[in-house]
């Protein structure tokens, strides 16, 4: 990695953070449902004095944009706001669900991942994503929410991540998914590389523009009606 980055993420039951550093990475992962407005700024406290470092001494922050809890990610924004505000840093929004696949193909070595986070009232928020040739997870088509019996596509054979594939067992059984048990939610750590891209290329916004992406509907990946 070729910056210093903070990463925070609370969009899900987890609460995750990373610091990378001046080569060394340190991080932070729980799961405290409801705490996270509570713990967040005392733990970015803790990881910055584990590095003997400073908000002003990195080169900008990174946070996940979500999907997940509307909550949450309105948390880890505003959290990731007003530390850019006040140091001056620039931002950069990761997916979630880009988030685990970067994870999976981090630690299985697998070249096409499905991620899926239970967005609860019977749908999914769900990410098709592939190896690029940095060896980063990179979306094959656009993150969307969906009923899992209205999921298409042949994925036969691929790894899936994700507490949607927990929660909906049967529909990656019926879709042939290879589901990795041990990454159910997103880890800021994985946060890291993708947001050290984004700010080698200058895909990066203010404080004032850092925006949540929570995922709207579409037809696309599902059966539509009379049509399948």
């Amino acid at each position: 990695m070729k910056h210093n980055l903070l990463a925070i993420d609370a969009s899900t039951e987890a609460l995750s953070l990373a610091l990378h550093f001046r080569g060394k990475t340190f991080t932070h992962f729980e799961e405290c449902p409801q705490q996270h407005s509570q713990k967040i700024l005392p733990l970015v406290e803790s990881l910055l004095a584990q590095a003997n470092c400073t908000l002003k001494e990195l080169d900008g922050i990174v946070y996940g944009r979500g999907p997940g809890s509307f909550t949450g990610v309105r948390i880890g924004v505003a959290v990731a706001q007003g530390l850019a505000y006040s140091a001056n840093l620039k931002l950069s929004g990761v997916s979630t669900l880009q988030a685990m696949a970067q994870q999976a193909m981090c630690s299985s070595e697998c070249d096409e991942v499905i991620s899926a986070i239970d967005a609860r009232m019977g749908e999914v928020y769900l990410g098709h994503f592939i190896k690029d040739d940095n060896g980063n997870a990179s979306a094959k088509r656009d993150e969307i929410v969906v009923k899992p019996d209205l999921i298409e596509g042949d994925f036969s054979g691929m790894s899936a991540v994700g507490t949607g594939w927990q929660s909906y067992a049967d529909t990656a059984h019926e879709l042939s998914l290879k589901v990795i048990e041990d990454i159910t939610l997103p880890s800021a750590e994985y946060m890291l590389a993708l947001g050290d891209k984004a700010f080698e290329s200058g895909e990066t916004v203010d404080a004032q523009d850092a925006q949540p992406h929570y995922v709207r509907d579409t037809v696309t990946w599902k059966k539509l009606p009379g049509r399948e």
